[in-house]
């Protein structure tokens, strides 16, 4: 019998709206800029680069507890379903890199300060903004598909 796919969805499971966005006013706030501070200090290094945007990368999920998206599939095998994950597929590292190089490294910072900025000038209502915002930042930094 041949292999064959089922079904192809995206999965993203993970604490509650609730849940993230308590974590993101009480502990993700204060704990996220000591992170972007310290992934800002290793992207000044060239060594210490690769570093400072593993950190970035995972940004959402120390600031807002935003789990990692999978690809999810359902292959049937000799009758049985068979489930399969794995990373969502990234756009071509070359690419990435130059995006980076040329606007991701700068734009990524405005990007931040901007959320921040938007947090505390609106004292609090600004939140749902600037909780989307450090859940993109990945994606404006790197190219980075979530």
């Amino acid at each position: 019998m041949t292999t064959q796919p089922a079904q192809v969805q995206y999965t993203n499971t993970g604490p509650g709206c609730l849940i993230r966005g308590l974590y993101f006013i009480f502990i993700g706030s204060w704990l996220g800029l000591i992170w972007v501070l310290a992934a800002w200090f290793f992207n000044l290094t060239i060594i210490g680069l690769p570093l400072g945007l593993a950190m970035i990368n995972r940004l959402p999920r120390v600031m807002t507890l935003r789990p990692e998206r999978v690809q999810t599939w359902v292959e049937i095998r000799e009758g049985a379903p068979v489930l399969q994950q794995k990373p969502l597929q990234q756009n071509p590292f070359l690419l990435r890199a130059l995006y980076f190089i040329l606007i991701g490294f700068w734009f990524s910072l405005v990007w931040m300060l901007l959320a921040w900025l938007i947090m505390l000038v609106t004292l609090g209502l600004g939140f749902p903004l600037s909780f989307w915002m450090f859940d993109q930042v990945p994606a404006v930094t790197t190219l980075a598909r979530l």
